[in-house]
């Protein structure tokens, strides 16, 4: 199971192409996998012949975990065991795997108990049959990790109703079912295990008009991401106004034509986009990763571009090698990258590799925002809302004068592990004069 995303922790075998016996050639499609943040067809790794699949359809695995074996063109597929661990609960009394087994396994009772029994903290006689109840019914297949939840929980596999594909219970089935229903004479763990320790919240008093909306996977996902990336780093927050006059000239100007030409308005994203990577260009530390106690500062600049899915979830696709696109090749990477993201066809490179991420908040209007780092990088910069404001400029003969301009804040949220807070703000001052001060009709 590939890692497609950084933050992504497991996947979902939605579909097969090729069949146990079928001739695969090397990176084509050979299988589907939806995750929180994406869903790809990932290619086949090597040429030869599908030797086994290990994982079926609509189970959810870790990542790393061994979905099937490509053998070479000339052998034949091989009997695999897993079969024996893909369905281990069809009939507890018997083991089929032990006929076709070689003599060096060890005998059949040690391969009946595939999944641990839930610990049972002493309890009365009662509730020892729920440990039993966790196999499922004959035919129902379920993951090992499934199976797992559903014994931690010392839930009934029969009760649970399967939302996946063909009727399998799945990840979220269990935890809604756990979540629903009363713990089987001991507090079963917590569904979503935070990842730093921390005191369990007080209760929530819920009235009968209040609406319980179970967190989705990509919530779920997001919300451990930001835990973790506010337990890791020193988040510290930093302002800069920029003046973004030059810019709104190009865009009054050249906009009608932009969006001839390229199908799509022309807005203040690929400007501070632009601005972003020529300042980080100077100011590399803050393309950066935090490592054992190193800094690693990374050459190319990845940009991740925050990507709101519809009020559904966040995604950060990524520009990849940003520092070698124009301001209009900007605009065109970020547009597509937005498109696919919000019609579920990025792929796993889409969304991975970033150095840099800028969060833009600014069609909302918004005033500030501290965001969150994506980990593992340093720092995310917001560009907030743009408006026309009174400012005070200089004119050639030295004397002051009030003018309207179109003035924004650029909010960068920095690691202060890895860099103090001179550093970026000279590295804001400086994304605040290219915006302010760069010919960008000509870069246009």
């Amino acid at each position: 199971m590939p890692q497609l995303g950084e933050t992504v922790t497991e996947g979902t075998v939605t579909r097969w192409f090729k069949a146990v016996g079928d001739q695969v050639a090397r990176d084509e499609p050979l299988f589907e996998v939806s995750t929180d943040k994406v869903d790809s067809e990932v290619p086949a790794p090597a040429s030869g012949v599908l030797a086994e699949i290990l994982v079926a359809e609509g189970d959810t695995v870790d990542v790393g975990t061994r979905l099937a074996v490509i053998g070479d063109s000339a052998e034949a597929p091989e009997p695999a065991p897993a079969p024996a661990e893909a369905a281990p609960a069809a009939a507890p009394a018997s083991v089929p795997a032990a006929e076709a087994a070689p003599p060096t396994p060890p005998p059949a009772p040690a391969a009946t108990p595939v999944v641990p029994p839930a610990p049972v903290p002493a309890p009365p006689a009662p509730p020892a049959p729920q440990v039993a109840a966790v196999p499922a019914p004959a035919g129902t297949v379920l993951s090992p990790m499934v199976r797992k939840l559903i014994a931690d929980h010392g839930l009934d596999a029969a009760s649970i109703p399967g939302t996946g594909v063909g009727g399998r219970i799945t990840r979220e089935d269990v935890e809604a079912a756990a979540g629903a229903a009363p713990a089987p004479g001991t507090a079963p763990a917590a569904p979503i295990a935070p990842a730093v320790p921390a005191p369990p919240p007080p209760a929530t008093v819920v009235s009968g008009r209040d609406e319980i909306v179970p967190f989705s996977n990509i919530r779920r996902r997001t919300a451990e991401h930001m835990v973790r990336s506010k337990a890791t780093s020193a988040h510290t927050l930093m302002v800069k106004e920029a003046d973004y006059e030059r810019v709104e000239q190009v865009r009054r100007e050249h906009g009608r034509r932009f969006a001839d030409e390229e199908g799509f308005n022309l807005t203040y994203l690929p400007f501070a986009a632009r601005a972003t990577v020529e300042a980080l260009a100077e100011f590399p530390h803050l393309n950066a990763s935090v490592g054992d106690d190193a800094l690693i500062v990374h050459r190319d600049v990845h940009l991740g571009i925050a990507v709101d899915l519809d009020n559904e979830g966040l995604i950060v696709p990524v520009v990849h090698h940003a520092e070698e696109l124009t301001l209009r090749g900007m605009a065109r990477r970020i547009r597509d990258l937005a498109d696919r993201a919000r019609a579920r066809r990025l792929s796993a490179d889409d969304i991975s590799g970033g150095t840099f991420s800028i969060t833009n908040a600014g069609p909302f209007g918004t005033l500030i925002t501290g965001a969150i780092i994506n980990q593992p990088q340093v720092a995310i910069l917001s560009t907030d809302g743009v408006s026309r404001k009174p400012v005070v400029i200089e004119a050639a003969d030295g004397s002051e004068a009030i003018a309207i301009h179109s003035v924004g804040l650029l909010a960068a949220t920095f690691d202060h592990r890895a860099v103090d807070g001179a550093y970026v703000a000279r590295f804001l001052a400086r994304v605040a004069s290219l915006l302010a001060e760069r010919d960008w009709a000509a870069e246009l």
